[in-house]
């Protein structure tokens, strides 16, 4: 009833800029939380950047200053401006968001986005 579809990774130079996207369809009524997550090879995965509906951001010390999470209400779409890419930037990006498809749902499902490699080499 709501998938997820994430785009924008790729293979960049250090240094370089990359802008995912999650695009959220289906039964969408609000996107009450919005997460980003990156898993590099033998990694656990970790939280990189959140947005709370009331506009709040967290983002890890890792990324702080070179990423900025934002959404497009009326696209149903989160963002991940990545800037000043690092090679240990490099990981499968994960969104996660938490949903609510419709007015009668007290409380939010969480839906994972496909995964999108970014791969930065130095």
């Amino acid at each position: 009833q709501v998938s997820l579809v994430e785009s924008g990774g790729g293979l960049v130079q250090a240094g370089e800029s990359l802008r995912l996207s999650c695009a959220a369809s289906g039964r969408v009524f609000s996107i009450n939380y919005m997460e980003w997550y990156r898993q590099g090879p033998g990694n656990q995965r970790e939280l990189v950047a959140s947005l709370t509906s009331g506009g709040d951001t967290y983002y890890a010390d890792s990324v702080k200053g070179r990423f900025t999470i934002s959404r497009d209400n009326a696209k149903n779409t989160v963002f991940l401006q990545m800037s000043s890419l690092k090679p240990e930037d490099t990981a499968v990006y994960y969104c996660n968001l938490r949903i609510r498809s419709s007015e009668y749902d007290l409380k939010p499902r969480a839906y994972w986005g496909q995964g999108t490699q970014v791969t930065v080499s130095s």
